[in-house]
């Protein structure tokens, strides 16, 4: 019991003792607000803007967004990633162009997807699309060609049909490489929502940075990058939920 709670107290231990440096270097006046406010600045702005609803607002919106193009990118590499997994043809067919577009820096883009799609939603999407998209296409490709020879073998001498084959052998054994694309991918989705919604967003957090910036309010700034670290921190804790809870069978990930 004792041993459970250290584990989960321990790993907060230095960011809490970030903050409180923090804190007291902005109260003994060794770092100015105008440099960076202390975190008690930026709490009362976490308040006020709680309080009127508008943080609540912005943060659904983002988490929206960067589900929204998740979801999207994820089933599109997914899909590539076992059909070229699993069929020479379509490796073939698909991975050069893959790999060609890969290479591109999707946020390079930018400039291109605004005369695509404007400043509405749909740019946004298409680049955390776009941005997630290749990591679960590279891991779920490796995870099914890095699948045991021998327990293919195996499972077809147990007189097992490609389907079959494919949900109780080859999945499987590709899922932890599968989930940390995910993992990867959640990375990428946040950072490409922050780029993107700081230069053509009317709302989110990151507008709400842009627009805090305009008029010097560092509290709300400092307040919008550590919502972002928070929420790609919850997002992570959820794809490693997710591994325990698929991986179980795993002695790996067995508590």
């Amino acid at each position: 019991m004792l041993r459970k709670l250290v584990n989960r107290i321990v790993p907060w231990a230095l960011p809490i003792l970030l903050i409180i440096t923090w804190q007291l270097f902005s109260m003994l006046g060794l770092l100015s607000n105008r440099f960076l406010p202390a975190p008690s600045d930026i709490s009362i702005a976490f308040v006020n803007l709680l309080s009127n609803g508008e943080l609540f607002e912005h943060i659904l919106i983002s988490t929206q967004r960067a589900f929204l193009g998740l979801l999207i990118g994820g089933v599109i590499g997914l899909l590539f990633g076992i059909l070229n997994g699993v069929s020479k043809l379509s490796e073939i067919l698909f991975d050069s162009s893959l790999q060609m577009i890969r290479n591109i820096p999707h946020l390079s883009l930018i400039p291109l997807v605004i005369l695509w799609f404007g400043i509405g939603e749909e740019g946004k999407i298409f680049l955390i699309a776009l941005g997630v998209l290749f990591p679960i296409y590279l891991n779920t490709y490796h995870g099914i060609r890095s699948v045991d020879p021998e327990l293919i073998e195996m499972g077809k001498s147990y007189q097992l049909n490609r389907i079959q084959l494919f949900f109780h052998v080859i999945l499987p054994g590709a899922l932890s490489s599968i989930l940390v694309g995910l993992r990867f991918g959640l990375g990428i989705m946040w950072v490409t929502l922050i780029v993107a919604e700081t230069i053509s967003a009317s709302s989110g957090i990151g507008f709400l940075a842009m627009d805090a910036r305009e008029f010097m309010r560092l509290d709300v700034v400092v307040l919008s990058i550590i919502l972002y670290a928070l929420l790609g921190k919850l997002s992570d804790w959820m794809a490693k939920v997710l591994e325990y809870r698929f991986l179980r069978w795993n002695r790996n990930y067995q508590k």
